[in-house]
Parts: structure tokens; C-alpha cells; sequence
């Protein structure tokens, strides 16, 4: 199983960190040891002092393949939740001004967060997907599909040129503005629609 995940996908997000809007899809990858297991508790990292919740719509694919024209894309995932991409942003910062990979501020242990999945119906594409994050009950984060740079379909096209797509993968399509740092004790829930598909507390 691989977790892509698709970086600046929203201009206001984009803006607020201060990065060029892109031309393409920005890819990254976490390993397997990134996804935090259902009932498994979320422990602040020790190395990090300045931790953002990202929140995002994340789709499993269902479809092996390679090359994937995007006219055939949808075919090749079947479900939707949303997830947070957890970023150590004081390492993030350093690296960058290094020019140096993310790895070590995006993919560390447990720094996937996934809810429960939904059945992606046709009916469902054929609207705006709404989500949000609420950090200790209040709206800190909302996001709707069709303010997306890239859709599903050009992210999982963009990403089968360069990766084959196998069943089980999954794919963080990227967040909307609103980041912001958390910390212990902090109580994150995120929401699909107005249906709340997971809660996380930070130990």
C-alpha cells in the first residue's frame, strides 16, 4: 500500500504559505508506517515543536494501473473520506531553506490520520464535496472539491505516469487554507459533508 499525497492543490493554501500556485500536480509520498491504525493513540512527535493539522479528501483506489487516461480515471477509485496530513512545520521550514527533501516533516510514523470510508457514488461526483476540520469544536478548516486546482481525475492520471496505482493505495488530494498548529490536548474531528468520519485527541 502507498499513500500519495498532492501538495498546493488549493490557491488560498497555496498563498498563505507564501508558494507559487502550481502548473502540475505536486507529489509526495508517505510510507505504510505513516498511517496511524484505527484505535491507535496520536502522540505529539518528540522532534517537532510547531505541528499543523492539514485536513483533505482522500480517495482509496479500487483499480490496478498504469498510464491511466483521465477520460477513465474515476474508475480507478470507488471510495472517499477525509484524513489529515500531519506536517512538522519548524523541520518542514528548515529543509526547505536547505532545498532539501520533506520526508522527515510529512512522512514520519503516524502522521496519516484517515476516517471512515464512503462509498463514492455517481451521484456524489456529480456535486461539490464539502469537508472541514473542527479543532476543539470550533471550524478551523473548510474545503469544497470544486476549489481544487487538479479534480480526482487529473491527481490519479497525473500520478499513474509516474507510479502504478494499486488496489488499496491511497490518495490525499491536498488541503484548503486554514492550517494552523496544534497542540497536546488539542481534539481534531473531521467531517465529510456534515457527517463526522473521525475524531483524534492529541496525547
Amino acid at each position: 500500500m502507498k499513500i500519495f499525497c498532492v501538495g498546493r492543490n488549493y490557491v488560498e493554501h497555496a498563498k498563505e504559505l507564501g508558494n507559487e500556485v502550481p502548473e502540475e500536480p505536486v507529489i509526495f509520498m508517505k510510507p505504510k508506517s505513516a498511517l496511524l491504525q484505527s484505535h491507535t493513540p496520536f502522540y505529539y512527535p518528540d522532534f517537532c515543536n510547531e505541528l499543523h493539522y492539514e485536513v483533505e479528501l482522500v480517495l482509496r483506489v479500487c483499480k490496478n494501473g498504469k498510464y491511466v487516461n483521465e477520460r477513465q480515471a474515476s474508475k480507478y477509485y470507488n471510495a472517499i473520506s477525509v484524513g489529515i496530513d500531519f506536517t512538522a512545520r519548524d523541520i518542514q521550514g528548515e529543509l526547505k531553506k536547505k532545498g532539501l527533501p520533506w520526508e522527515k516533516a510529512k512522512a514520519w510514523d503516524n502522521s496519516a490520520i484517515i476516517g471512515q470510508w464512503k462509498d463514492l457514488t455517481p451521484e456524489l461526483l456529480k456535486k461539490p464535496v464539502s469537508f472541514s476540520l473542527k479543532k476543539n469544536g470550533e471550524d478551523v478548516q473548510i474545503g469544497v472539491s470544486t476549489d481544487m486546482i487538479f479534480t480526482f481525475d487529473q491527481i490519479v492520471a497525473n500520478i499513474s505516469n509516474y507510479f502504478s496505482l494499486n488496489i488499496g493505495d491511497l490518495i490525499y488530494t491536498g488541503t484548503p487554507a486554514g492550517v494552523g498548529e496544534c497542540v497536546v490536548g488539542d481534539v481534531l474531528e473531521g467531517f465529510l459533508e456534515n457527517e463526522r468520519l473521525f475524531e483524534l485527541e492529541i496525547k
